[in-house]
């Protein structure tokens, strides 16, 4: 296990009916609010009326900023920045999921920094200061409500890229289950795989003996799968919702992925999928997943292989590759069961023509050739690709 800092003072206010204490929350930092939103899913619920009213009877200044897309984009940044500028704003409350947060986090550096908010993405590392954030989550998925991470797109370039700051951090993050009860059965699977995509890269590192990071994985791994057809099928059911929302947030504040070294495989090659076809993240990480898993098989990486299928699904073959085969057949089937479209024509890719331009971007923009699990070269990434054309059987 690698030295490493632990250190994630996001306060988290977990559980029903905590609204109350958005204003003592607020009053902390200032009077003037940006509420960052999207689609409009949070007015069809009602807690928008329930956040405002919390707001105007703390005699709070607010303006909003609505339509944050499923893939922020860096024109929302910026407009975002700008208001925050002309309005003098305190504070940034973030009501929405993984898309809204990140769109917030980089919203609150460009606010404070004299940098093209693009510029500020591309250097992947924002040093500088930014605005407090306060977030409502509505969406169990990306953990962006207890990380200091962003993701942001810019359709134009056809890129999506990754920033992180320190002081992208929520200083309070409000998580009752109840407002995920409305999510879709699309949504909410997709948010799952995504939960559960986080959780298997940090878990296949190039660091050896880290048992404490990999137990923890393999426990909330298990959470999604026992608590994900649960919600689907009773989308109201609370203690349903709360497992996922709570493994959500634990499966990247740095929980599991402390003390670990080498680059994420997973996420640079869909970063391209949604930047070139601004596809659903988790559908993306989903399809992706098990085929890279076959695609790093080999001697050397079958007997970690073989343990995420032993102690995540209750695999019990003694031979490591054949082991690992019926954990990843496991993992589709899985995702495939709970609704989650396997291959890339169901989400409308159909064809390879981007596979080679997106292969370099994801080389380019990541050390998935140098640092991964197992690095990968643009032919690897091309390959990955053009398995995730058709259906897949590993067995």
């Amino acid at each position: 296990m690698n030295n490493f800092t632990f250190q994630v003072t996001t306060d988290i206010r977990f559980g029903k009916d905590r609204l109350n204490e958005l204003p003592e929350v607020l009053n902390t930092f200032g009077k003037n609010v940006l509420l960052v939103y999207g689609g409009g899913s949070i007015k069809k619920s009602g807690l928008y009326d329930q956040v405002m009213a919390q707001l105007q009877n703390n005699d709070n200044q607010v303006t909003e900023l609505a339509g944050v897309e499923p893939n922020p984009r860096i024109e929302t940044v910026a407009k975002g920045a700008e208001l925050c500028r002309t309005e003098k704003i305190d504070v940034i409350l973030a009501v929405g999921g993984g898309s809204v947060i990140d769109c917030s986090k980089v919203i609150a550096g460009a606010a404070c920094s004299e940098e093209d908010p693009w510029t500020l993405v591309t250097k992947r590392s924002y040093q500088g200061p930014a605005l407090p954030l306060v977030t409502v989550l509505t969406l169990a998925a990306t953990g962006s409500e207890m990380n200091r991470g962003a993701v942001i797109t810019n359709l134009t370039a056809k890129q999506k890229l990754g920033v992180h700051g320190p002081n992208f951090l929520p200083k309070v993050s409000f998580l009752d289950p109840t407002w995920t009860f409305s999510v879709n059965r699309y949504q909410t699977a997709a948010g799952s795989a995504d939960i559960m995509s986080h959780l298997i890269e940090n878990y296949f590192s190039t660091t050896e003996n880290t048992d404490v990071q990999d137990g923890i994985a393999e426990g909330l791994l298990k959470a999604v799968i026992t608590n994900l057809p649960i919600a689907l099928d009773t989308p109201d059911d609370y203690d349903a919702r709360a497992n996922l929302m709570w493994a959500s947030t634990l499966a990247l504040n740095g929980l599991t992925g402390s003390g670990k070294a080498g680059a994420w495989s997973c996420h640079p090659m869909e970063h391209e999928l949604s930047a070139f076809y601004d596809i659903t993240h988790g559908i993306g990480l989903a399809i992706l997943t098990p085929r890279w898993m076959l695609h790093v098989l080999n001697e050397t990486t079958a007997p970690k292989l073989a343990r995420f299928a032993r102690e995540v699904f209750q695999v019990e073959e003694a031979v490591p590759e054949m082991a690992a085969r019926m954990g990843i057949q496991k993992l589709y089937d899985f995702f495939l069961a709970c609704g989650i479209p396997m291959t890339l024509p169901e989400v409308g890719i159909e064809d390879d023509r981007h596979f080679e331009e997106m292969a370099k971007q994801a080389v380019a923009f990541s050390s998935i050739a140098t640092n991964a699990y197992v690095p990968l070269t643009e032919s690897d990434v091309i390959a990955i690709y053009q398995e995730a054309l058709t259906p897949s059987e590993y067995l």
